[in-house]
């Protein structure tokens, strides 16, 4: 089932008496979670009606227990397993013959990270229960996301504005979510929420600051460039999070530049590499500025302070210091 199928249901009333949720989106995926407790039990009797267990931690037969333990003063009660994905192959067995046979008045939910579907206990989980997967959301897919998040906000966002915010956030849910939010206030009686929203709020922000890292990177800029690199380290960002955003950035100058190479239109490159039309003259512009060959550098350079940044191999502020050296003087 996906994300969007189970929603429905839930949004519905319909309330699975067994549900694995798992997937890499942690964001969506404690979300969905959150929504489907509200709907399974009274809030105002949650104390009597709800129990959490831990994966790493359960032996099976607790859970069993809660399980099929009726409900006080309420129609169901709720059992919520976290880090499901670390239940031992013995809880697993102890649990099967419950998932088999459910308690109606209970709804068991799992959450975790990932499954093994070749295993018995998933097998007849997927035939009797409800298993929903969040996949992480690819870049491609974020406009569309955000579109649809501030339309749930009741202030839809322009396609351009989108944009400008997904490459700014990337693919950290929670802070487009956050974000969307102050936009929202921001737009105040407005109808929608416009680029110019964007760049006011974004503009305060450190993801700001990392896009204009990317711009002058591009333009070549050192003295600018490593203003901004400072600005970052001063306000506390994390290293991994700089290269990401600057590899999503480079990712798409490289497609730009195979297609500029190809000789395809304007337009053929903003609908193939997903770029708004109203960003497109600036891409291109910056994709001129670097071969391919430069590019694949660039890539191997990301890649090594990325790995380095993670295994304790520099200190972060030299890696990004020589990375931004290097790009500007390439």
């Amino acid at each position: 089932m996906t994300p969007q199928e189970f929603e429905i249901l839930v949004k519905k009333g319909s309330i699975p008496a067994v549900c694995y949720l798992y997937g890499e989106e942690s964001f969506l995926l404690e979300r969905a979670t959150r929504s489907l407790l509200e709907r399974a039990i009274d809030p105002s009797l949650k104390d009597f009606n709800y129990n959490v267990f831990y994966g790493n931690e359960s032996k099976g037969v607790d859970i069993v227990d809660a399980a099929q333990t009726l409900p006080m003063f309420a129609e169901r009660r709720a059992v919520l397993v976290k880090r499901a994905e670390n239940l031992t192959a013995a809880a697993c067995e102890i649990l099967l013959p419950y998932v088999l046979n459910p308690a109606a008045s209970t709804c068991l939910i799992f959450s975790g990270t990932k499954i093994d579907q070749r295993k018995k206990f998933f097998v007849e989980l997927k035939k009797h229960g409800t298993l929903v997967e969040f996949k992480r959301i690819y870049d491609n897919k974020l406009s569309s996301f955000i579109q649809a998040e501030s339309s749930v906000l009741g202030k839809p966002i322009e396609p351009a504005a989108a944009d400008l915010l997904s490459f700014l956030i990337g693919n950290n849910l929670q802070e487009l979510s956050s974000q969307l939010e102050k936009l929202a206030v921001f737009a105040g009686t407005r109808s929608r929420i416009t680029l110019d929203d964007v760049r006011t709020i974004a503009s305060s922000s450190k993801s700001f600051t990392v896009f204009e890292l990317a711009k002058y990177l591009c333009l070549r800029d050192l003295q600018n460039a490593l203003k901004s690199l400072d600005t970052l380290f001063l306000n506390g960002e994390e290293t991994p999070m700089m290269i990401g955003a600057l590899s999503r950035h480079f990712r798409q100058l490289w497609r730009v530049r195979e297609m500029l190479d190809r000789k395809a239109a304007k337009t053929d490159i903003a609908k193939e590499v997903g770029i708004n039309p109203y960003f497109l003259d600036d891409m291109i512009s910056q994709a001129r500025n670097f071969g391919r060959g430069t590019l694949r550098c660039i890539f191997d350079e990301l890649y090594r302070c990325d790995l380095a940044s993670k295994t304790g191999g520099g200190q972060p502020y030299t890696l990004m210091h020589g990375l931004v050296v290097g790009i500007c003087t390439s």
